[in-house]
């Protein structure tokens, strides 16, 4: 019985298939270059931190020293650059009316026409029902006298 059994050496059993240790390789590639590229990183976020409160620590007196200059001239800076952006914004927008209006104007159908085209049939119907009904109450108010 003993000998129709196979025989395994301890070499055997522990061989691995080429690509399977091709596998174990790349994980372990895989694996190192991320701990070391994490630990760099972390290393690096530390030292930013560090670098950050240390200029912090020497920057708070001259803060504070500064900040009745500093202050205003910090909102005035915002207010001028938020005036600058909306200018922009409503140039920009502008220009796209005119093209629009242009294209509209020309016949040649822009994003958007079909639903002002419906939109002033809806208006100018209803402000034809509004002026037949005033017509009419005042025909009827005029009659009753």
């Amino acid at each position: 019985m003993a000998q129709n059994q196979p025989r395994f050496d301890v070499q055997q059993r522990y061989q691995q298939p080429p690509q399977q240790q091709q596998q174990l390789s790349r994980q372990v590639a895989k694996t190192t270059t991320a701990v070391t590229l994490g630990g760099s990183l972390m290393v690096l976020s530390g030292l930013t931190l560090a670098a950050t409160v240390i200029a912090l620590v020497l920057a708070t007196p001259l803060l504070v020293i500064f900040s009745p200059v500093l202050v205003p001239a910090t909102i005035t800076i915002f207010l001028i650059l938020a005036g600058f952006v909306t200018s922009g914004g409503f140039g920009a927008t502008a220009s796209f009316l005119f093209y629009w209006m242009y294209k509209y104007a020309t016949g040649k159908h822009p994003v958007g026409a079909d639903q002002l085209d419906r939109a002033r049939e809806k208006i100018s119907h209803a402000a034809y029902d509004v002026k037949d009904r005033a017509e009419h109450a005042a025909r009827g108010g005029q009659q009753g006298t």
